[in-house]
């Protein structure tokens, strides 16, 4: 548990929190850190496809399950051709020679009718586990797409965290860029009243105004880093860049105090590592079903059959007419068995290949647990680092403060140069822009903590 103060870090975040923001950013609807990460999950491509992606997954599971179902076939044909054959044996390739009678010791170009309808089933009656491998090769890899779908909305909401609180540094420092520009227009008016009565000599009236032009000058500066950064966020969330405005209402006391509780960088919950154990359930997945795929098959087959032909069963050719209807009628019904007797060399091959692919997720996931584990812990060194900071930069700023009033009413009392004047309010400007940069500090930190621990969600919730 850290020993941060939380009381001093509210307080600080209070001071920051009061400096009026820009007018030029008065007009814009206040955004939480929820809400825009709520709409670029709505507005991003990127998502809506990995979206897509993941249904067409699950879609593909029902197809996988449907693909084991009996088939069903029923065909009709009516002809008209020669009967003129002759006894062998042939191989088919698209039309086949008459095989019923019709051989004679003489060509026989006649034309005759037939007519011939089949019903025909096939069904896969032992699978000796392949459907069951199949399907759940199809549910780890609809599992796949869809932690690839949480891995990447995880990766633009932690991009959307940091850029929030990049706008809202910015912002602060705007603000204190302005509070700048106050100083030195106060002492550029202090300095002409002095220089008009005498007291101080006119080149300090012209270094007062060249400080000015100076702060304006990085005011300006911060100002465009604001923009851009706001650019950016409007890409991602869909929101006109001029309307994305951040929610700083009742900040004070929805900041948290106390880091996040403890999370586990290899735990399925967290989209980092979930990705990784998915790949690896999916190369399982694949590697059981290539053991299944080469086993023998035994199929239940089944069919009907009219046929008619203007050809009696005396040979004699009828008219064509006669050929149109069915007049015989059969039926069969068969059990198959089927085996590639080359199946163990290709069954061999297939699982050396789904073995590597198993060993490579494997140590993909081990790669990525040390990579979150290194992380988490460098986030808890930045946390305490920041911390050691905050109960340092108060006593810094109080000091600077203090320090410019005494130095602004020496100079009016002409005890003092401006240049002393001009470094402490240099100091100042520094502490107020440390200020808000060690806050930044502390809570990108424990952002990177919780993005690597999986409390990623938990923590945006907390930012309201």
């Amino acid at each position: 548990m850290t020993t941060f103060c939380y009381r001093k870090f509210i307080g600080a975040v209070g001071v920051l929190l009061l400096i009026p923001l820009s007018s030029l950013l008065a007009q814009q609807k206040k955004y939480s850190l929820q809400d825009l990460v709520d709409s670029a999950t709505r507005h991003l491509p990127v998502l809506l496809q990995k979206q897509a992606l993941v249904n067409s997954a699950k879609a593909g599971v029902t197809d996988t399950r449907h693909s084991f179902l009996p088939t069903l076939n029923t065909i009709d044909e009516v002809n008209i051709a020669s009967a003129n054959s002759l006894p062998g044996a042939y191989t088919s390739f698209g039309i086949i020679p008459s095989v019923s009678s019709s051989v004679r010791a003489e060509n026989n170009y006649q034309a005759a009718t037939g007519d011939i309808a089949i019903l025909y089933s096939q069904y896969q009656l032992v699978t000796f586990g392949q459907r069951r491998a199949a399907v759940r090769q199809a549910e780890a890899a609809a599992g796949l797409q869809q932690a690839d779908l949480d891995l990447e909305s995880y990766l633009v909401k932690a991009q959307i965290s940091r850029l929030f609180f990049a706008i809202l540094k910015n912002k602060y420092q705007l603000d204190v860029e302005a509070q700048n520009i106050q100083r030195y227009h106060s002492l550029d008016t202090v300095i002409r009243a002095l220089t008009n009565s005498g007291l101080q000599a006119g080149v300090d009236s012209s270094l007062a105004l060249a400080e000015l032009s100076k702060a304006r000058v990085a005011y300006n500066k911060r100002l465009g880093t604001v923009n851009q950064l706001t650019t950016q966020l409007a890409f991602l969330t869909g929101i006109p860049a001029g309307q994305v405005g951040i929610d700083t209402t009742g900040r004070n006391n929805a900041f948290p105090g106390v880091l996040l509780p403890n999370g586990r960088p290899d735990s399925l919950a967290n989209p980092l590592i979930g990705f990784y154990l998915k790949q690896k359930e999916y190369a399982d997945a694949r590697e059981a079903l290539a053991r299944k795929s080469y086993l023998p098959k035994i199929f239940l087959t089944g069919g009907a059959w009219g046929r008619g032909s203007s050809i009696d069963y005396k040979d004699t050719y009828k008219s064509l007419g006669t050929g149109l209807g069915y007049q015989r009628f059969n039926y069969l019904l068969g059990l198959t068995f089927s085996y590639d007797l080359f199946n163990p060399i290709h069954r061999k091959d297939k699982l050396v290949e789904a073995h590597f692919q198993v060993q490579a997720s494997d140590l993909a996931q081990q790669q990525q647990q040390l990579s979150l584990n290194s992380s988490a812990a460098q986030a808890m060194g930045a946390i305490r680092t920041a911390e050691d900071n905050l109960r340092e930069i108060p006593i810094q700023l109080r000091a600077a403060t203090d320090a410019y009033r005494q130095k602004m009413a020496q100079y009016k009392a002409g005890i003092i140069n401006l240049v002393d004047l001009t470094n402490a309010s240099y100091v100042l400007y520094t502490a107020q822009i440390s200020y808000a940069e060690t806050i930044n500090d502390w809570f990108l930190a424990n952002l990177d903590r919780a993005t690597a621990t999986g409390n990623l969600d938990q923590f945006i919730q907390l930012i309201k």
